[in-house]
């Protein structure tokens, strides 16, 4: 008899529950995980952060399989990200700028589907964005924003359609990021 093994698992969806449109609420959400066979199933905020455990591998093929099932329920497309514990646990450890000494407003993880190229972000010319400044990591771009995200004009860059074309992004926080390695440590 084999046994599989569960693993703990962020789910990151884009775009809802921003300004009255693609209203997702944290509780259906969480019934839409559940139906699909996940465990544990725990949303954190309302911007779209699912935390659940699975015998699932594939996380590419969990996110369009989310995916359906969020158009199924909420009637709209949303695209999703579905990451794992070690990976965010890495991202956060990977980190190029001193997290504990920033605001968490200050920092911002943009999650990708896949690796960019740098020629995507050949047009961006970092020094005159000075001083936010961005950083390529695994399936991930860390932008650091003094002002945060809302007056970053390298964000507003780093968001132009060119750059991530093809890939499915999605941003969050600092603190968000922490959290969510928090939520998806330990045994399931």
């Amino acid at each position: 008899m084999t046994t599989k093994t569960t693993k703990k698992y962020a789910a990151l969806l884009r775009g809802i529950n921003v300004g009255g449109a693609k209203k997702v609420p944290m509780a259906e959400l969480r019934e839409v995980l559940t139906g699909l066979g996940h465990a544990g199933v725990q949303t954190y905020l309302q911007s779209g952060n699912a935390v659940f455990t699975s015998t699932e591998k594939d996380t590419a093929a969990m996110a369009r399989e989310l995916e359906r099932a969020i158009e199924a329920h909420f009637g709209f497309a949303v695209r999703c990200l579905v990451v794992d514990g070690p990976y965010l646990r890495a991202v956060a450890e990977a980190c190029p700028f001193p997290a504990a000494e920033l605001e968490g407003r200050q920092l911002h993880a943009t999650f990708l589907s896949e690796q960019p190229t740098e020629e995507r972000f050949a047009s961006i010319d970092g020094p005159a964005y000075l001083p936010e400044e961005y950083r390529i990591g695994d399936r991930v771009v860390y932008l650091y924003a003094p002002d945060g995200l809302g007056r970053s004009k390298l964000g507003e860059a780093l968001a132009k359609p060119a750059v991530f074309k093809g890939i499915d992004a999605t941003t969050r926080n600092w603190n968000t990021v922490a959290k969510l390695v928090e939520l998806t440590e330990g045994t399931p």
